[in-house]
This record gives C-alpha cells, sequence and structure tokens, in this order.
C-alpha cells in the first residue's frame, strides 16, 4: 500500500487518510476519493492529500476484517458488518467463552497491521454481548497477510452455552430461623443469567447427615451447598455429607480470594458445588468462575481450580467480615 501526499489531480480512487473540512463540507478519512470531491477539493485551493492507495494484492480495510473475523468466530458468535477496518464478535445467547489463546497470538504475529482483541478465556457472555474484535490498523493490507491470519486464527473463539437445566440450592443453619434469603437472591441472579432454573428452597440443619439427605433427595441436575457456617476443613459438615452421601470431593480449597473456601466435588453424573460465605454478595468471587464453567459443560477438577492463582486475587466486596488489609498496629 502507497501512503503519503498525493496531488488532488491524482487522487482519484485514492483513501483520504485525514478528515478535510470544505467550504462545500466535510470530506471524512477513510473516503475513497471521487471527481467530485477532487473538484470540491481545488475549489478550495486544496492542492495535496495525505492518501493511502492500495496496490495490487491488497485488501481494503473492511474487506480484510470481514474475512479475518469469520474465520475466527466459532459456534455462537455472530460477526458485524465491517466500518472503519473494525467488525465486532458479539454472542448469540447466554454463556461463556472458549479463546484459544495459541491461535490468537498467531494471528496477531502476522502483521502489525492486523490485530484481534478478545475477552478473557472463559468470560461469561450475555446475549449479544461483545466478546472479541478484529481491526485492521491501516487503510488496506497485504491479501496473503489476510490470508495467513484468518488460518492461523481459525476457530480461535466459541461461544459454550449452558449443557444444564436445573440447579438445586441447600442451604444449612444453625438456629430455628431461616437464612437470610440474600445468599439465595444473589445465587438466583447468576443463574438467571445464564437462563438456568433454580430448585424450590431447600433448608436443612448444619449436620452431615441432614445435608446428605438433602443431596440423595434433590432433583436439579447440579447440586450447590451453602452452609451456616463457613466450612473450615475437608473435614468439616459439607465435606463430610458429600462423602456420606456416596460423593466424592475433588477439591477444598481455591487460590481465589474472595472464594477460597469453596468446594467441587460430584454425586454420580451430578456436579457438586460447596459454596464460600462471599457467594451470599452478587460481586464476583471465585464461585463465579467455578459455576460458569461447570454449567457451562468445562470440566473443572482439582487441576483447573489450582491454576486460578494469577488473577485470583479479585475486588474487595463491601460485605466482607474482615479486609484483607488490617489498620495498623
Amino acid at each position: 500500500m502507497e501512503f503519503g501526499p498525493i496531488p488532488v489531480a491524482a487522487a482519484r480512487g485514492a483513501i483520504l487518510a485525514h478528515s478535510l473540512d470544505l467550504t462545500s463540507g466535510r470530506l471524512r478519512k477513510g473516503r475513497v476519493l471521487t471527481c467530485e470531491d477532487q473538484a470540491l477539493l481545488r475549489a478550495d485551493g486544496v492542492a495535496t492529500v495525505i492518501a493511502a492507495r492500495l496496490s495490487p494484492g491488497d485488501l481494503h480495510e473492511d474487506a480484510a476484517a470481514t474475512r479475518i473475523a469469520a474465520a475466527v468466530a466459532g459456534q455462537g458468535l455472530r460477526v458485524t458488518q465491517a466500518a472503519t477496518g473494525r467488525v465486532n464478535l458479539h454472542a448469540t445467547g447466554p454463556g461463556i467463552v472458549r479463546v484459544d489463546r495459541s491461535a490468537v497470538d498467531a494471528l496477531n504475529a502476522v502483521d502489525p497491521m492486523i490485530t484481534l482483541a478478545t475477552v478473557p478465556e472463559w468470560h461469561r457472555a450475555d446475549p449479544d454481548g461483545m466478546v472479541g474484535t478484529v481491526k485492521i490498523i491501516a487503510y488496506g493490507v497485504d491479501g496473503t497477510a489476510v490470508d495467513r491470519a484468518a488460518a492461523a486464527g481459525a476457530g480461535a473463539l466459541c461461544l459454550l452455552p449452558p449443557v444444564f437445566r436445573t440447579v438445586t440450592l441447600i442451604e444449612t443453619t444453625t438456629t430455628d430461623t431461616d437464612p437470610n434469603p440474600k445468599g439465595r437472591a444473589a445465587m438466583q441472579g447468576r443463574l438467571d443469567r445464564l437462563g438456568i432454573g433454580l430448585d424450590g428452597r431447600v433448608i436443612v440443619p448444619h449436620r452431615a447427615d441432614a445435608i446428605s439427605d438433602a443431596l440423595h433427595a434433590a432433583e436439579g441436575e447440579v447440586l450447590m451447598i451453602l452452609t451456616a457456617s463457613a466450612t473450615s476443613d475437608i473435614h468439616d459438615v459439607a465435606p463430610s455429607a458429600v462423602g456420606l452421601a456416596g460423593g466424592r470431593v475433588d477439591r477444598f480449597g481455591m487460590p481465589v480470594d474472595p472464594g477460597n473456601l469453596l468446594l467441587i466435588g460430584a454425586m454420580g453424573s451430578k456436579p457438586v458445588i460447596g459454596l464460600p460465605g462471599c457467594a451470599r454478595s452478587p460481586a464476583l468471587n471465585g464461585a463465579d468462575w467455578v459455576l460458569e464453567r461447570v454449567l457451562c459443560g468445562v470440566p473443572v477438577g482439582a487441576a483447573e481450580i489450582a491454576a486460578m492463582g494469577v488473577g485470583g486475587l479479585l475486588k474487595e466486596i463491601p460485605t466482607r467480615p474482615q479486609p484483607r488489609t488490617l489498620p495498623r498496629g
């Protein structure tokens, strides 16, 4: 691609690089100049313009972005119409975004003028939420580079929709009164975002046998436990209840804060998640990372949770009973 000053007399078909305010109106950057535009420029005494001219084999920025976005977008994503060398990728429904980091990196290494930016891997997407954007920085780019970039980034992004339909939340109490409904409301909100239903309220005494019985009786495809008293050991009430019910505990404890006291396991084919106390808040915490992946069919076990430490220091939540930073003295 050629770029630089071009005499107005030779500018027909060139791409205007910078917007110009003329007596007759404004010529915006990115405009392909016409004979009429040349006349307007001459009438204002403009002799040269900064413009780009595509070379043989080059693709216009919009055509290049469209081709690359079509290659990158996997299932569950739609692409927008190109404008100013940009095409956005949007989710067609709720779910989480799987990102092939190596493919994105390979695409971005082809040519500095070809770029793809995405949300973080496993980002929860709402319907029509933007999850990626392809931007061609120059007004045109070599077609062979576009082909290489499209091949490198093929299928780099896709949306994984929920694979479960119902969840049972088992709450425990240490008194004769029901737990504060805010915890259930917060979990209901998380499930609503993914279009998943929550079974009727289940409240049992804070004992392993009572939780075990509730796990056996639960009809939901995913089972969650929210205890009145925080789980503090692998042999505490909630983990013991999972074992007593014939299930397994894959891991207790995660390197995400808030969210350290999470339990993950299973009862047969049903995932079991022991929620940390911070799940009572709608603020982002480690339970969100695990719950969203489980509900969308992404395997989450001990190894996956152990790998969550980088980036796992999340924002402080107002309801946290003890702040991370204690007063001096």
